[in-house]
């Protein structure tokens, strides 16, 4: 019989590092003043820290989308001839975000620049991805006892803390990490799933973290909760 459940993910983001479920996506479309797609107009974004840049062409229907890309904050500008460009900045791309920023060409010389400030929607629409990302800013601000960063995972809604240990991970395992219970949509502590830049970091006994890094070394983590999608062999994976 195969069952349901709902399981949970700490993403763990290093401020140098970043592979797998790390990545965030900026995508959207280009449109001219008739409400009409923009085929083939150039979409460049850079990341304001790296000034690393990447461009790509609108599809037919006026899509563009750029993968993989690492978190942090963008300006993005789009260039086709017989309009305005158009430069965004401060778009703000958070750990596994998918970022919806669209575009509204105006007629013009493509040397003339419409310059717009912003984020993207803090409405996601494009997945259906539930969770709470916190950044370094509230990592190193909030007060920690003993600096343990896990402490802010309460912060996410549909949480809760302060219950017992299981008393066989409390015998076998010991330490702070079989003492830290974090309860998610009313699910068991042991339902939990970690990874740390994309790499799995989970123990398999009792789905505890494994490596808990330095709040110096974090750039931000999300706390995702989500369902089990079944196999082809009937069984619940994520």
């Amino acid at each position: 019989m195969v069952g349901f459940a709902r399981t949970w993910a700490v993403f763990l983001l290093f401020a140098a590092l970043c592979a797998g479920q790390t990545f965030g996506t900026i995508t959207g479309e280009v449109k001219d003043p008739s409400g009409a797609a923009v085929a083939g107009a150039e979409v460049t974004a850079q990341n304001v820290s790296t000034n690393a840049t990447r461009s790509e062409k609108t599809n037919s229907d006026g899509v563009y989308s750029f993968a993989a890309l690492l978190p942090g904050t963008y300006g993005l500008r789009v260039e086709m001839q017989g309009f305005r460009s158009e430069a965004r900045s401060g778009v703000e791309l958070q750990v596994q975000q998918t970022a919806r920023v669209d575009f509204n060409l105006e007629v013009g010389q493509l040397n003339q620049t419409v310059e717009v400030s912003g984020n993207a929607l803090q409405l996601t629409t494009e997945d259906a991805t539930v969770g709470t990302v916190v950044e370094q800013r509230r990592i190193v601000g909030l007060p920690l006892n003993g600096r343990d960063f896990m402490q802010l995972i309460s912060l996410s809604p549909g949480v809760t803390t302060g219950f017992g240990s299981p008393q066989i991970a409390a015998n076998r395992e010991g330490g702070t990490r079989a003492a830290e219970n974090f309860s998610i949509s009313g699910q068991r502590s042991t339902a939990n799933h970690y990874t740390l830049d994309g790499i799995e970091n989970t123990d398999v006994n009792f789905n505890l973290y494994i490596f808990l890094p330095s709040i110096d070394a974090i750039q931000e983590f999300k706390i995702q909760s989500g369902v089990y999608l079944p196999n082809s062999d009937g069984n619940w994976a994520r």
